[in-house]
Order: C-alpha cells, then sequence, then structure tokens
C-alpha cells in the first residue's frame, strides 16, 4: 500500500496523538512535508513566513518526540525511511488501524479502504483495554502495557 503526504501526515498525527493527547499543528505537518520533500529548514520558514531559527527549534523538538513516539531515533535524513518501517507493521491508534507499507508519493490519491478491510479482524488497542479489565488491571496498568496515555483508557469507560 502506498501512501501519500496527506496519508503520511494523518499516519505521523494519529502516532503522536496515541502517544501524548496532542495533534500536530500546522507548522509541524509542514515540517515534515518539507523533509519529506528534502526542503533545507529556510525553505520551509519561507513558506510560513517564520525565523528558519524557529522552524529549526520546532523541527528539532518534532524529530525528538518521533523519536519518543517510535522508539528509535528520528533525524531528518532518516525520517523517510522511520516512516516507512514504522507502516510496515500492524499499527492501531484508537479504533483505527493502518496497515501496510508506506511509500512516500506524493501524487497518489488517498485509498484506505484496502487497508481498513485487510485489518478488520484485528483488536485495536482499545477494544483490548476492555478484555484487560476483565483479567483485573487498572487503567494506569492497562495504559502503561498498551503505551497509552491514561485519558485514552480512561475514556474507554465512556464510549462503551
Amino acid at each position: 500500500m502506498q501512501m501519500g503526504i496527506s496519508e503520511v501526515l494523518q499516519f505521523v498525527d494519529k502516532a503522536i496523538y496515541a502517544k501524548t493527547g496532542k495533534h500536530l499543528n500546522d507548522l509541524q505537518h509542514g515540517i515534515i512535508e518539507g523533509i519529506l520533500k528534502q526542503q533545507k529548514y529556510s525553505e520551509i520558514a519561507d513558506t510560513y513566513r517564520l525565523t528558519e531559527g524557529h522552524v529549526k527549534d520546532v523541527g528539532y523538538e518534532l524529530l525528538q518526540m518521533l523519536s519518543d513516539t517510535f522508539n528509535e531515533p528520528v533525524d531528518k535524513g532518516n525520517l523517510k525511511s522511520v516512516l516507512e518501517r514504522q507502516g510496515n507493521q500492524n499499527v492501531s491508534f484508537g479504533n483505527n488501524n493502518i496497515f501496510g507499507y508506506i511509500n512516500i508519493c506524493p501524487d497518489r490519491p488517498a485509498t484506505t479502504d484496502e487497508s481498513q478491510s485487510k485489518t478488520s479482524k484485528f483488536p485495536t488497542k482499545i477494544d483490548t483495554v476492555s478484555k484487560l479489565r476483565q483479567f483485573g488491571l487498572s487503567d494506569e496498568q492497562i495504559a502503561e502495557a498498551l503505551d497509552l496515555p491514561l485519558e485514552v483508557v480512561k475514556q474507554v469507560n465512556l464510549e462503551k
């Protein structure tokens, strides 16, 4: 499965949200897209009418956040390969599964139906929360075991 830039940005946003509870902002989206298009920070700064220094600072923090999220070092030089590796795994965020191979291809239209039909038989982390509760685990233990924010685990009761 190939993903265009917008799908890659959604993939990264979901991964970051699952880890931090926060979505990417416009500048962070622009930095990821710029890195994947091999732009320099100065070019990204020009697009957003910001200083190069500010964009570098935000980019550094973003790459650190991605390193924490994907549990491997991420920098400008390896972002594409990290995303390809991460997308080649069955990655589950909430009720949305992403399964397949990311090939960064900005011209390809978005298609997610293929991946959703392939992953419908795999339980999501959210489905697993209820099962772990049946075994007597606390929300804190579940959050740690599934690497989810505690707030997300607590929300499972509210949704059902």
